[in-house]
């Protein structure tokens, strides 16, 4: 290797997602765990065998749609009741049912802008640089190749054996991945 440049890990590149999905049952029976997967379009049973869970989206989204929800009722509570009463008709100041449709708005609205935020934030993105990019066939993991990387750090990695392991799943090549 080169000064200055970094063992990422290995990645093997697959024609098909079932050889991707039987390439990753493999490597999880083998005892890695820091591995990923990068395909055209998403394979759930791929995303399963890596060990992705639920996730904290809908906490996050859930927290989103409570706090819109929450602030929409206070400014409206806080406009009618507080800084703008007007008793007309001997109505009550603060209504709750009239204020709803305002109140599920922002709550749809803080659902939908934090759970997009989160997920960028929890995707890491915009992520401008990632080491598997320096593998030159790596563009076509966004048209029509399928591709599974097995990170240096993963306590079972050792090059020469996950080099053979990778092989034996009979993927068209496989490539070093260095963190330059």
């Amino acid at each position: 290797m080169k000064r200055g440049v970094r063992f990422y890990g290995l990645m093997a590149e697959f024609d098909d997602p079932q050889k991707l999905l039987e390439a990753a049952k493999a490597a999880r029976r083998e005892g890695y765990r820091r591995m990923e997967a990068y395909t055209p379009f998403a394979i759930e049973e791929v995303s399963e065998e890596l060990g992705h869970g639920r996730g904290w989206i809908p906490y996050i989204v859930f927290a989103g749609g409570l706090g819109g929800a929450v602030i929409g009722l206070g400014m409206q509570w806080y406009a009618m009741a507080i800084a703008y009463p007007l008793n007309i008709g001997g109505r009550p100041l603060w209504s709750w049912p009239a204020f709803m449709p305002i109140t599920f708005e922002l709550a749809v609205l803080g659902a939908a802008l934090l759970g997009a935020l989160g997920m960028l934030a929890l995707n890491r993105l915009p992520q401008p640089y990632h080491p598997v990019f320096n593998v030159e066939r790596f563009d076509l993991a966004t048209q029509n190749r399928f591709f599974l990387c097995i990170e240096a750090s993963d306590p079972y990695f050792d090059r020469k054996q996950t080099r053979e392991f990778l092989m034996s799943t009979e993927p068209r090549e496989v490539f070093d991945v260095e963190d330059r």
